[in-house]
């Protein structure tokens, strides 16, 4: 290959918003600005808050002047739409983490395509995503669904996904602003970082994407900052967001982070969602009547939701930002979801295990080699872990979709090796402290019964499963106030004998009954104050029965609905019927999975988190793989050298068998497709390209940031400054398992030079350049590649971070050269002094290489 070959820079897809220059902008605002001189004063308001859990509008008639219907969504890894139910199905991209582990804007911007793609078939105009709060520690439960430790990938990468999202015609919305790095008291917690700290780090991935990508609606975080709220932060609201940075577009609060009318109208919050209780309404029309808040404020926020609704083309006589005729081609949602999973994996250990061929040259562990398809060594695999078989596809939460098909990486593996190599699988101990939803494939058929307050039947669903969630919307468009309870209804047919395990998970009271007996009848209390919490990670019970296989038994789980479920904060229903087949010891299923590996030529275990652990609403209280997987890893790996370990999560996990392990392979939460593009990654088809988008850790005490919870006074300080991620490693001077931007991928590569222009920096852009790099790279190996060349900067001698990244892809042998553009802001330091940002002093080492501790081509050099 040469120069032309594909080079995806950190800047390239983000430099030019949907709009810029757009002659229909002018005839936007003319007719936002007529729509907004017809309306009175509860008109204006009455657009300030969600008409119900995921919409704004419609409001017609004269005060009105056709404002559409403005329907938002969930969306970090797939667009949900207004219903949160499998009976809806969504396509299920990779978790953000696994974006992150891309390093590739033009992948991201592709996913930001496919979402808005999504969105327009579920009819939603606004997306909730991207999330860009960093990787401040992985104790974070929510670590997932943010794309890295660093400002600068995560801007970079967030900008492109708003740019593939407006692109689509569909609002994005970066959240959660500013400083919502953890779920522990999400609510109230108060964040204390000094203004270095913030400018730097925190708001540094929403300025990058404000000011390169124009988004068209932005998200409040929950938390205070600095004792403030950010719903009603006027400094970082109104100064900074939009004073400083220029942001045009509409501020959306979290949903129900809206708690003053007051202070929401000062600090700038335009849309209070979800509604119509909300602290606008009449609360904001008697405040302006009583002269406590002047009108023009008002009018100032329903002029930004006005454009909004403009934007996304649902008020009447604005044309869209994106006219239909202008939409991008349509994209294979499941081809998409299985690129982006396989270039995600991170290949982080991949050792010799063998000799091969009379040189007695020992090849790497991975790829794996069949004999019938490459000459290779492999006739049998031993696959092993629960999360081969029942893999998680993305995290708890608001990211949480519900694909019509998720691949799991046994299924994939077995279609794709020759017909003959034997593929076995045992599932090792189950890792779950809670049972999994009933399946069909445990024998349970299903259906949900909705009844009224009189106990009259109001409606029933078939289940897929045993979980029944709605939230915002009741099947066949039941209303919440008339709901009295619901029950799950079916039948039990065993698939073996003995005491099979029950569960019931939710909050409120639950009768359950099976067979003749009443197993439950009892409430269940929520665990947390946090009504989301309450929702995604309730509490559970658990029951024994014994039953006969082939017998059916009749199930009826009922559940009286709680007063905050109808009509309440969210109006949601959730609960669960969970079941457990008739156990075996683990250390049996352990015995057999090590078995299975000492008959095999290669072992591939697959290990991971579990929902309870990795989800919105709650920070996770160890880094340590749950229950006993690391005994499954380590007994596996002593019966096989060739032992494959597979990691299905999607925030660090601690590895005490790592270096007794051939080869560590991550595929985080993969999305829908993630088992096809893991069997082609292990098989070789695919590269497993991704690099670490954040460091992990060896230990858990050697973490640098651990602290996600609040102090007594309810402050959260982050009194590690702007040292975090691998900043904070080498600031401890010390050693991680894996620095930020390790990955080894299939082939090897040799830096062979490094040219800096320098540039005349812009003196109001900070992302306009200050020098430009060109770095070659050689494919040394023997296969093509994909290389991440990352440029790392700082003056000399002292700390450096991140300041450009290119993705670049070669044939065997062949050379390519990065080109890298170092923005202004690299080279800038907030002074809180001036206050403002200054020009860091130089001379400036320019560093290239694979990671953050692997450099291969140093210098220094002056800049303006």
């Amino acid at each position: 290959m040469d120069d032309s070959s594909r080079n995806s820079a950190d800047r390239g897809p983000v430099a030019h918003p949907v709009e810029g220059g757009c002659p229909a902008a002018g005839e936007r605002a003319d007719r936002v600005e007529a729509v907004l001189a017809g309306l009175d004063l509860p008109g204006k308001v009455a657009l300030l808050a969600g008409t119900d859990m995921w919409s704004v509008g419609p409001y017609g008639g004269p005060s009105a002047a056709g404002f559409g219907r403005l329907v938002l969504s969930d969306g970090p890894a797939g667009v949900r739409g207004e219903s949160w139910t499998p009976e809806d199905p969504s396509t299920a991209l990779p978790c953000p983490t696994a974006i992150g582990a891309t390093w590739d804007t033009a992948a991201a911007r592709t996913a930001g395509l496919l979402l808005a793609q999504e969105a327009r078939r579920k009819g939603a105009h606004a997306v909730l995503a991207p999330t860009v709060n960093l990787h401040r520690t992985p104790y974070s439960g929510r670590h997932f669904e943010a794309y890295a430790e660093d400002p600068r990938l995560t801007g970079a990468l967030g900008a492109a996904l708003v740019a593939g999202l407006q692109e689509g015609g569909v609002a994005a919305t970066p959240k959660h602003y500013v400083a919502n790095d953890a779920e522990t008291d999400r609510y109230t917690v108060d964040v204390r970082a000094d203004a270095r700290t913030l400018r730097e780090l925190y708001l540094e991935p929403f300025e990058h994407i404000v000011r390169t990508a124009g988004p068209w609606l932005l998200m409040a975080a929950y938390n205070s900052v600095n004792g403030v709220t950010m719903s009603e932060h006027d400094v970082l609201n109104n100064q900074v967001l939009r004073g400083e940075w220029g942001f045009d577009g509409a501020l959306v609060s979290d949903w129900t982070g809206a708690r003053s009318t007051l202070g929401c109208v000062r600090g700038g919050l335009d849309l209070a969602m979800p509604g119509p209780d909300t602290v606008y309404g009449e609360h904001l029309v008697a405040a302006v009547r009583r002269g406590r808040v002047p009108e023009e404020a008002v009018d100032a926020l329903a002029r930004r939701v006005l454009l909004l609704a403009a934007r996304v083309g649902v008020l009447d006589g604005a044309p869209p930002a994106v006219p239909p005729a202008a939409l991008p081609a349509a994209l294979d949602g499941p081809a998409v979801a299985r690129d982006l999973a396989a270039r995600s994996c991170v290949l982080l250990r991949n050792e010799p295990t063998g000799p091969d061929g009379a040189a007695g040259a020992r090849t790497a562990a991975l790829p794996l080699d069949p004999v019938e398809r490459t000459g290779g060594s492999v006739r049998r695999i031993a696959v092993s872990g629960l999360h081969a078989r029942a893999p998680r596809f993305g995290g708890g939460g608001s990211s949480q979709v519900f694909p019509e098909r998720v691949s799991s990486p046994l299924e994939a593996l077995r279609a794709l090796v020759p017909s003959g190599t034997e593929v076995s699988y045992e599932p090792g101990p189950d890792p779950r402290s809670r049972l999994a939803p009933a399946t069909g494939d445990d024998g349970f058929r299903l259906t949900a019964v909705l009844h009224g307050l009189d106990d009259a039947e109001l409606g029933r669903v078939a289940q897929r499963d045993g979980s029944v969630r709605w939230m915002g919307s009741l099947p066949g468009g039941v209303p919440f106030a008339d709901l009295g309870r619901v029950e799950l209804v079916g039948t039990f047919t065993p698939t073996g004998s003995g005491t099979h395990r029950l569960a019931v998970r939710g909050v409120g009271h639950f009768r359950l009954e099976a067979g003749e007996r009443v197993l439950y009848d009892a409430e269940l209390q929520a665990e947390s104050e946090d009504p989301a919490a309450a929702f995604l990670n309730p509490p559970q019970r658990t029951f024994l029965l014994d039953a006969e296989a082939g017998t059916p038994l009749p199930v009826r789980l009922l559940h009286t609905v709680p007063a905050y479920g109808v009509g309440g904060l969210f109006g949601l229903i959730s609960f669960e019927l969970g079941y457990a087949a008739p156990a075996v010891s683990e250390q049996v299923l352990i015995e057999r999975a090590a078995r299975a590996a000492a008959e095999a030529d290669c072992a591939v275990v697959c290990v991971g988190t579990t929902d309870e652990s990795e989800t919105e609403g709650v920070d996770r209280d160890t880094l340590a793989l749950p229950g006993r997987q690391d005994d499954l890893v380590r007994s596996v790996a002593a019966a096989n050298p060739r032992t494959v370990v597979v990691v299905n999560a999607g925030a660090p996990v601690l590895m005490p068998w790592r270096e007794e392990v051939a080869a560590v392979l991550l595929c985080w939460f993969p999305g829908e497709a993630g088992g096809e593009a893991l069997a082609e990654v292990l098989l070789g088809a695919a590269e497993p390209g991704g690099r670490l988008p954040t460091t992990w850790p060896d230990a858990a005490d050697d973490l640098p940031v651990r602290q996600v919870a609040p102090d007594g006074d309810g402050r959260l300080p982050y009194a590690e400054g702007p040292r975090i991620g691998y900043r904070a490693w080498r600031a401890a001077g010390a050693e991680p398992a894996y620095w930020f931007g390790h990955g080894l991928g299939y082939t090897r590569w040799e830096y062979e030079s490094m040219n800096i222009t320098v540039q005349a920096p812009g003196a109001d852009d900070p992302y306009a350049p200050v020098a430009r790099v060109a770095v070659r790279v050689r494919n040394s190996g023997h296969r093509p590649g994909r290389e991440v060349v990352q440029l790392y900067l700082g003056p000399e001698g002292a700390e450096r971070s991140l300041a450009a990244f290119a993705v670049v892809e070669a044939a065997a042998g062949d050379s390519v050269q990065a080109r890298l553009e170092v923005p202004q802001r690299a080279v800038r330091t907030w002074d809180d002094a001036l206050p403002g940002w200054r020009p860091c002093p130089g001379p400036h080492r320019f560093a290239a290489g694979r990671s953050a501790a692997d450099i291969r081509l140093v210098a220094d050099l002056e800049l303006p």
